[in-house]
């Protein structure tokens, strides 16, 4: 059960998400204000809550960051009839304040680092137990640092901002490097302090090992494939006991079987809710992405897949002869049904082996299948109930594989890992598979790699920082080959297109005598 969900709202409604002043030096005895906050444990716990309830914003996976790393890698691409929302997944970037692609992002994450510094700032100075305030400290830190994480992925720089700050700060720029420094330096932290796992009343707070994972991620960004390896290999080290792989994959997409072995960091998604996504009563805490994934009928369908996704796993046979089931729970399209006789052919209200006309009859309308809550309804809104994975077991089994072989381990030593992943799917070991040759070098096996990471997790958030870490934006023989893949890509300028351009207003309002001190980015 989904516990830590119930304290969020009382967290939320604590907080202010932001800083203003006011002319009036008059209190309100009714609401909550620094002078009278962090004074005891339970102001510290209401705080570091409020910290998680930012996962709760439109901005963040909750909708529109998965048409970032989703529809703007060549996993997906956007049909939307909001032609600028759909520009924003083809790099074709005019106006750099447009807030559904670009200021959305930039605005929560940056309110939800304010809340970490909140607590951050204020809780060293609470008399409670050092156990728990270490604890409260940690659980802030990762979170500031899965928030500067997402800064790095989307604009390779930003403002470092470490304290709670008043109406009168000034943003000013903060390398890369300095970022990524940052974010070692909290995970590090985090994971000293965050217990290995939490009772049933606190499920998906941070843990050790959400910290260690997230930290391991962001040494591979860096290619510091030796330090990456240490962090996960505690992850790997922990397997039947903290973390392993579940028999039925698909029960880290439902809301059957939540917070389990396989589940690194979760989103605590509910739909007790149906407000909208403020800071009172009703804010709702349901996942959104669904309803603008889920075909015409169902849903918006703003959201598809590319086609090739689907040829890729119909080239090889499970052990028993018959199609991979991660395509049928992944990615709906025209003909499934014949793939897949075992199956079922109802999605949500349809018989979707009869394809409805409106959903579109080209090869490339293939829907996103993964998240569907079609096992409980017959048509999508804003409040589906299932947790969104933002890191999984087997993301980090594969993740490890690629930290050993850059490390200079064998071919042979990494594929164990991967083969983990395989044999779950019914998939022969590598050594057995069509794919047996890429054993034979680093440079083989690291490009099939790329390929069985696509295929476990596609469309779960991480395909962007992979061809970004695999260096395959940084050159134009690596454009081709996405474009091969994804047409968008033929809009895609090496050298620019790897980052977003800086909200123009974040750039505008940074300037001291006239000279901005937040730059916008290279080529924009």
């Amino acid at each position: 059960m989904k516990k830590i969900y119930g304290l969020l709202i009382v967290g939320a409604l604590s907080l202010c998400t932001g800083c203003s002043s006011s002319l009036l030096d008059i209190e309100n005895p009714n609401e909550t204000t620094i002078p009278t906050f962090w004074k005891s444990a339970s102001d510290a716990e209401t705080g570091v809550n409020a910290c998680y309830s930012f996962l709760y914003k439109e901005g963040t996976w909750m909708r529109w960051l998965s048409f970032r790393y989703d529809l703007a890698s060549d996993e997906g691409w956007s049909s939307s009839p909001w032609i600028e929302l759909g520009d924003w997944t083809r790099f074709l970037y005019t106006n750099y304040n447009f807030y559904e692609g670009n200021v959305v992002h930039w605005e929560h994450f940056y309110v939800g680092i304010f809340r970490c510094n909140q607590v951050l700032a204020n809780v060293p100075g609470i008399e409670m137990d050092e156990t728990e305030k270490n604890q409260v400290l940690a659980e802030a830190s990762f979170l500031r640092a899965l928030w500067y994480f997402q800064i790095n992925l989307l604009w390779e720089k930003g403002t470092l901002v470490l304290e709670p700050q008043d109406a009168n700060y000034v943003p000013k720029d903060a390398s890369e490097q300095e970022i990524w420094d940052q974010i070692e330096k909290d995970l590090v932290f985090a994971a000293s302090k965050l217990p290995e796992s939490w009772d049933a009343a606190n499920l998906g707070r941070a843990t050790k090992g959400a910290a260690k994972a997230l930290l391991g991620k962001a040494y591979m960004q860096q290619h510091k494939f030796d330090l990456a390896k240490e962090e996960l290999k505690w992850l790997v080290d922990k397997e039947g006991s903290l973390y392993g792989l579940l028999s039925n994959r698909e029960d880290n997409f439902t809301d059957l079987n939540e917070n389990n072995k396989e589940g690194i960091f979760e989103i605590q998604f509910s739909d007790l809710n149906k407000g909208g996504t403020g800071n009172d009563a009703s804010m709702a805490f349901g996942f959104q992405r669904t309803q603008f994934y889920a075909p015409s009928g169902i849903g918006w369908g703003d959201g598809k897949a590319r086609r090739w996704l689907v040829d890729e796993f119909l080239k090889e046979k499970r052990t028993d002869g018959k199609n991979d089931l991660r395509l049928y729970n992944s990615i709906l399209y025209k003909g499934f049904a014949a793939d897949f006789p075992d199956q079922s052919a109802k999605y949500y209200n349809y018989q979707a082996s009869s394809w409805p006309a409106g959903w579109g009859q080209d090869s490339q309308d293939c829907y996103i299948r993964k998240y569907n809550t079609s096992y409980y309804r017959e048509r999508e809104d804003y409040f589906a109930r299932n947790n969104y994975r933002i890191m999984r077991y087997a993301d980090i089994l594969m993740n490890y594989a690629e930290c050993l072989v850059e490390t200079g381990s064998s071919v042979a030593d990494a594929a164990v890992y991967v083969d983990k992943v395989r044999e779950r799917a019914g998939l022969s070991k590598l050594k057995d598979s069509p794919w047996k040759e890429s054993l034979n070098s680093k440079e083989s096996f690291m490009k099939r790699l790329q390929t069985e990471r696509t295929l476990e997790l596609c469309f779960e958030g991480w395909r962007w920082a992979d061809i970004k870490r695999w260096g395959l934006l940084d050159t134009q023989a690596g454009i081709d080959e996405l474009k091969v893949r994804d047409k968008d890509f033929t809009n895609f300028v090496v050298g620019k297109h790897k980052r977003m351009p800086i909200p123009q207003k974040e750039v505008d309002i940074s300037k001291v005598n006239g000279e901005p001190q937040l730059t916008q980015n290279p080529s924009y």
